[in-house]
């Protein structure tokens, strides 16, 4: 490992109900080829095994019991709170990595310093994890479209060679996102990074908007692989369970009310209303419990707009910057040609 790439990462694990993962995706840790790495599981109070599936794990791992569930987004602020590492890699119990991914992304991370976050390519695999006889694409990071809908960059593609390039995209998914600390440390809001009123759901793609708007970027990194399993996809909706569905309305609106600027919203009404009445027909029709989630709007409207307050009072780009990011079709930007050459180097050198 070089001396650049010899930065400490903390992997940060929330368990809630994932006893069928746990155990192969901490095998997948253990066995990364980096050792500058700690690992945090915080448990939101399990009732299926996993609690016992994590106690063989204690002497190599911090593991923290809540209890009770306080959502998938403060308890990674939990986690995220008690590593003092470098780069923090948040990371879904249903992922496995190859034993190369975090060197693979810190390294892509250190090439820039304007990088506040990194993401590679993760591959789907079945709840049993059964790999597709030809590669899937389960995400390179996400994208959002005009009508604010945030969605995996290349989902459910083959993956025939395509991404093989080093590239800025607007976020990425949390299922394993490497974060740099000093990012973490300047976009937070009331002290929290993840915004613990998303509760579970959408809470990555609210980052991404607001280190954008702060002026960090998304860097994809090609080398850096994994597996993940993914339970919610746009056309699953009816097979998630009630409570996600409400969350995925109700973080909808707060994505938007905390992050929109006037050109993006300007550009986009006309899309962003269009879907927003299908949101609120189907709500009114015939998915009654996700009402909820315009309570809890309603109920908290002047602290979600004292957050925005916070944000776009720091903003650091224009409107024109954010505005380009949004289309029906996935936005990207080169990362120099430099970056494909100090891989080559970095991999030459290892072997």
């Amino acid at each position: 490992m070089s001396r650049s790439d010899a930065a400490s990462v903390a992997v940060t694990i929330v368990t809630y109900n994932s006893g069928r993962f746990i155990k192969r995706c901490l095998e997948s840790v253990l066995d990364q080829q980096y050792s500058e790495v700690e690992i945090i599981v915080v448990d939101n109070c399990s009732t299926d095994g996993t609690v016992d599936i994590l106690e063989p794990f204690q002497s190599r791992c911090r593991i923290i019991y809540n209890d009770e569930n306080i959502g998938f987004a403060a308890a990674q602020n939990q986690a995220i709170a008690l590593s003092r590492s470098d780069w923090v890699l948040t990371l879904n119990p249903d992922v496995l990595l190859l034993p190369d991914f975090l060197q693979a992304l810190v390294h892509a991370g250190n090439l820039d310093a304007s990088v506040g976050t990194v993401c590679g390519k993760l591959l789907t695999m079945s709840a049993g994890f059964d790999f597709p006889e030809k590669p899937v694409v389960d995400s390179t990071g996400i994208f959002f479209t005009p009508n604010l809908r945030h969605l995996d960059r290349g989902s459910l593609e083959v993956d025939n060679g395509h991404y093989r390039q080093y590239e800025y995209v607007f976020g990425a998914t949390a299922a394993a996102a490497l974060y740099r600390r000093e990012m973490i440390e300047d976009i937070l809001v009331d002290g929290e990074f993840f915004d613990s009123d998303f509760f579970v759901y959408r809470e990555d793609a609210d980052v991404a908007w607001r280190a954008q708007l702060l002026g960090w970027k998304c860097l994809y990194a090609p080398y850096a692989r994994g597996y993940h399993v993914r339970k919610a996809l746009p056309g699953n909706r009816r097979a998630l369970p009630a409570e996600i569905n409400m969350h995925s309305v109700k973080n909808r609106f707060l994505l938007r009310l905390k992050n929109i600027s006037a050109d993006v919203y300007r550009k986009n009404w006309l899309s962003i209303t269009l879907r927003d009445c299908m949101v609120v027909g189907c709500c009114m029709l015939w998915e009654f419990t996700s009402l909820k989630a315009f309570l809890f709007l309603f109920r908290n409207y002047r602290r979600v707009m004292e957050k925005r307050r916070q944000i776009q009072e720091r903003r650091r780009v224009d409107d024109k910057y954010m505005a380009s990011w949004f289309s029906f079709h996935p936005v990207s930007r080169p990362a120099p040609k430099r970056f494909n050459a100090n891989t080559s180097r970095a991999k030459a050198a290892r072997r």
